[in-house]
């Protein structure tokens, strides 16, 4: 059995910081200010145009790709990358518009649907052009096709890394 050792000799013996070099650290902050700005600038043009922040569109998106335009909370909130209680915060605020509604699931009344109503399917499809134009303005038309098939095998490849290191 090895000697205990202090805090001291411990932090001694953890491995060296390994500093970005100019170049890496040029991308970090792109990557950053990216990370930054098209967040804000997807949500000026989706307050202006809908009033809704990027989360409420997303929220109502994702529940308009299902064939029956409803998804348990719990699931809605991975989606979406929300915590339940932000996705149920949010979820009251949309319900309190009438763009969703609430219902236990008949499944397993454990659980809570969240449904997307007429008039939220309706924003949703009116709101839809200005943010894809948006989307294609910002992102998308600045790349090749081969450069968006290796954006996006990048930010899988990021996202990966990213749900390794939550366990």
């Amino acid at each position: 059995m090895p000697p205990a050792t202090s805090a001291r000799s411990r932090k001694a013996a953890a491995p060296a910081t390994r500093w970005l070099d100019a170049d890496e650290l040029a991308a970090w902050r792109a990557i950053a200010e990216l990370l930054a700005k098209l967040p804000w600038a997807l949500e000026c043009q989706l307050e202006r145009d809908a009033d809704l922040s990027f989360i409420e569109y997303h929220a109502l998106a994702r529940l308009s790709e299902d064939p029956n335009h409803t998804v348990r909370m719990s699931e809605l909130a991975e989606l979406t990358n929300a915590s339940l209680s932000r996705l149920s915060h949010l979820i009251k605020r949309l319900e309190s518009r009438g763009l969703v509604r609430r219902e236990p699931d008949p499944a397993d009344g454990r659980f809570t649907n969240a449904i997307l109503t007429d008039p939220g399917y309706a924003l949703l499809v009116a709101s839809a052009p200005a943010h894809v134009e948006n989307v294609r303005s910002l992102v998308i038309d600045e790349f090749s096709a081969a450069e968006l098939r290796q954006l996006r095998q990048a930010a899988k490849r990021l996202l990966a890394r990213i749900e390794a290191s939550k366990q």
